[in-house]
């Protein structure tokens, strides 16, 4: 190979003899705990510090993807020293690193930079300093050998860049088996208790696959993350790739390596995988009025709404023969594509007849939820409609009437306010404690704002149904 980015940090970051490193990773690999992971793994985050520092996170987040088989891998770390606009790729032939030459997949590499939209660029010449990329590649090389790869750097990473460079890897990958590595370290050069504290923050976002509560916690200073745009677009590939589940395998930080804890630098490790029993397309929440045929009908509004709302016509009338559908209840309408969150959006109490809070809300969903751009005309027949219709709201003065599985929550305090549908929290194993402060955490209050006397508390359940 001609073009071979050379190793600029080893011998500093890491070992730069040959058997010091190997012995030093294989040493780290055998101490690393890890669950087994009962499913496909598609994603990683792991620290880029030394490895003296976070050496031992790190091969906990690699263990769990040795002995899985994967076309390629991409490998996405934020750019510490250089400042660039979206995101930029080594199209080299290589990264060189004392165990030999990773090959870069240029193949691979040209199709993300074609569908980045003028965000992603190529660089053909890289003599950066730059640590957050290679220092990830000597544990591939003893994890999965010479597998070609695709090192990403983002210059920015707000949610624009995320969204252009997450797209793009999609679509560039196709039906390839890939493993998508986020490389990041978590808080920076706080006391060890406010490190953990708000390392546990991120973790929990990160853990659910929460993009939003990640974004809301980075804005208000809750938690920080060097790599969070990676760790973003890590999730969504991985979401796309039908990743439904994240584990945090290890969290240490500087202080637990040094004894130093008066400011300290967070490490983890976290997997993302599609769980092999959750096959279950429709979940029946509560006590169900709806039928098959109502349920159908249903979900052929939503699909029939969005499609009326590209060419900007008014919503079709739809023959109603069901007074189930007549009554006046809330509703979610929920839109999913290739697995990832498209958009969501629903009126909590019943003030219109179901069918006619069907069809608002699934063009709403489609192109008013503000997370997301518009849904696009070419994205219909990849997205997936699952509806969420709910019972009347019943306050509780006894948060024991919860019942985790059956009811959602909806709490409002002065100005805030934030709802959960009951199938989150048995997606996620939550007890009632929990859902209570995450639904907190959704309304922007503090996590045990719950127990204030001035708080409302309301709970409904719901009939979950979805296509295929």
């Amino acid at each position: 190979m001609d073009n071979v980015r050379k190793a600029v940090i080893a011998g500093t970051w890491y070992p730069g003899d040959p058997a010091r490193l190997t012995a030093d990773i294989e040493r780290y690999l055998r101490s690393a705990r890890v669950t087994d992971i009962d499913g496909k793994v598609t994603g990683l985050v792991a620290p880029h510090a030394g490895y003296v520092y976070s050496g031992q996170v790190a091969a906990c987040a690699y263990k769990v993807a040795q002995g899985n088989k994967f076309d390629a891998v991409i490998l996405i770390g934020p750019s510490h020293r250089a400042h660039f606009r979206g995101a930029s790729i080594y199209n080299g032939e290589g990264y060189e690193t004392p165990l030999g030459v990773m090959p870069v997949d240029q193949a691979l590499t040209g199709e993300i930079v074609a569908a980045g939209n003028g965000m992603v660029s190529l660089v053909p010449d890289d003599r950066s300093p730059e640590n957050s990329l290679e220092i990830q590649v000597p544990f591939l090389q003893m994890i999965l050998g010479d597998i070609p790869f695709v090192p990403i750097l983002m210059g920015t990473q707000d949610m624009d860049t995320c969204r252009v460079l997450a797209d793009a890897i999609i679509k560039a990958v196709g039906g390839k088996r890939v493993l998508v590595i986020a490389s990041s370290d978590f808080s920076h050069y706080h006391g060890y208790n406010k490190a953990v504290e708000m390392d546990s923050a991120a973790l929990g976002h990160i853990e659910k696959m929460d993009i939003e509560g990640f974004l809301r916690s980075l804005e208000s200073g809750k938690c920080e993350a060097c790599g969070s745009g990676a760790v973003i677009v890590t999730m969504m590939v991985a979401g796309a790739m039908g990743a439904d589940r994240g584990r945090v395998l290890e969290y240490m930080n500087s202080g637990d390596v040094t004894g130093d804890k008066s400011g300290v630098v967070g490490y983890a490790a976290v997997v993302f995988y599609e769980d092999a029993g959750d096959s279950i397309k429709e979940r029946e929440i509560a006590g169900d009025e709806l039928t098959k045929q109502d349920k159908d009908q249903l979900l052929r509004i939503a699909r029939k709404s969005i499609e009326s709302g590209f060419a900007g016509g008014e919503i079709p009338r739809f023959k109603i023969e069901s007074s189930a559908l007549e009554e006046k209840m809330g509703a979610f309408v929920t839109l999913k594509k290739q697995g990832r969150l498209r958009g969501c959006i629903g009126l909590i109490e019943g003030r219109k007849p179901l069918y006619e809070t069907v069809e608002e809300m699934a063009q709403a969903a489609a192109f008013k939820d503000p997370r997301f751009r518009p849904v696009k005309k070419g994205e219909l027949e990849d997205l997936d409609i699952e509806i969420s219709a709910l019972t009347p709201l019943k306050q509780i003065e006894d948060v024991s009437e919860i019942e985790v599985g059956r009811h959602g929550i909806y709490i409002v305090k002065g100005f805030h306010s934030g709802l959960l549908l009951p199938q989150v929290a048995t997606e996620y194993n939550w007890d009632r404690d929990t859902f209570l402060r995450e639904t907190c955490a959704k309304a922007g209050l503090p996590q045990d704002a719950w127990k204030d006397k001035d708080t409302k508390i309301f709970i409904f359940s719901a009939s979950v149904f979805g296509e295929n």
